[in-house]
C-alpha cells in the first residue's frame, strides 16, 4: 500500500524504461501495484514486450454486494494478466483461509489470469521444525483440487515469513532447501514434469546484494519483490540479476 497516482506512474514508467534498456535475455517481470493504479499501468507495460500487468489480490465471488472488493473480472477487464493470492500480509491481518484461497483461484482461472499463490510459514513454526509440512498444508488444502492441467497454470511465491522484517535472514541453502521439498510435495500429487514445469518464487527481502546467490540456487526461478521494488534502481539491479 504504497503511492499516490502520480508517484506510482513515475515508478512505473522508470522501471519499464530501465528495464527495456537494461535487461537482456529470457526474464518475465510482472509489476503488481494497488488497483488504483492498474489501467495507467497497464498502458505503459503495453508495448513493453516482457513485462506484464498483476494485481496483488481478488475477491473469491464473480460479482456483488461486497463493498471494497474487487473481482478477477474487473482485474481482467483492465488488462492484468496476473493475481497475487494469499500473500502473508493477507493471510495475517485479514484472516484469508486456505480453503477461501482456493476459492480466490479458481475463479482466477476462470478469468484467464495466472495465480501467483504465495506460501510461507511464520517464525515459531520455523523453529518448531516442521515448516515444511505446514507449507505444504497450504499447498494441499489450496491447490491440489485443480487438475495436472490448471495446476500447470499457476506460479508459486515461497515467503519465509520469519525472515522479513526480523532481523533474520534467510540463507540460499535455506531457499533452495524448500523450493526443492515444496517441487517434491507437487511431483507426488501430479508428476515430475508438472512440478519441473512450475515457477517457484522466492519472497524473502531480496535485494541487489543478495539476489544473485539466491536465484543461482537450482530450484528458485524467480522472485517475490517487496520493499525492493519501490526502488527503481535496486528493482531493476535484482531483475538484472538473472
Amino acid at each position: 500500500m504504497n503511492k499516490t497516482q502520480d508517484e506510482g506512474q513515475a515508478l512505473a514508467s522508470e522501471i519499464i524504461n530501465m528495464a527495456g534498456a537494461e535487461v537482456t535475455g529470457d526474464v518475465t517481470i510482472v509489476l503488481a501495484p494497488p488497483f488504483i493504479h492498474l489501467s495507467h499501468v497497464g498502458k505503459l507495460v503495453e508495448a513493453a514486450g516482457n513485462i506484464f500487468l498483476g494485481a496483488q489480490n481478488c475477491n473469491e465471488h464473480a460479482s456483488g454486494a461486497y463493498t471494497g472488493e474487487v473481482s478477477a473480472a474487473m482485474l481482467s477487464s483492465v488488462g492484468a494478466g496476473y493475481v497475487i493470492l494469499g500473500h502473508s500480509e493477507r493471510r495475517e491481518y485479514f484472516n484469508e483461509t486456505n480453503a477461501q484461497l482456493a476459492g480466490k483461484v479458481d475463479i482466477a482461472l476462470e478469468n484467464g489470469l495466472t495465480p501467483i499463490f504465495c506460501c510461507g510459514e511464520s517464525l515459531e513454526i520455523r523453529e518448531n521444525g516442521d515448516y515444511v509440512g505446514f507449507v505444504c498444508q497450504q499447498i494441499r488444502e489450496s491447490l491440489f483440487h485443480l487438475s495436472a492441467d490448471d495446476f500447470s497454470k499457476l506460479v508459486i511465491a515461497y515467503e519465509p515469513i520469519w525472515a522479513i522484517g526480523t532481523g533474520r535472514t534467510a540463507t540460499s541453502d535455506q531457499a533452495q532447501e524448500m523450493h526443492a521439498a515444496l517441487r517434491n510435495f507437487i511431483a507426488s500429487q501430479y508428476d515430475q514434469n508438472v512440478a519441473d514445469g512450475l515457477s517457484i518464487l522466492y519472497g524473502g527481502s531480496a535485494k541487489p546484494d543478495n539476489a544473485p546467490e539466491l536465484f543461482a540456487c537450482a530450484d528458485v526461478d524467480g522472485g517475490l519483490i517487496g520493499g525492493a521494488s519501490l526502488k527503481s534502481r535496486d528493482f531493476v539491479d535484482i531483475v538484472k540479476s538473472f
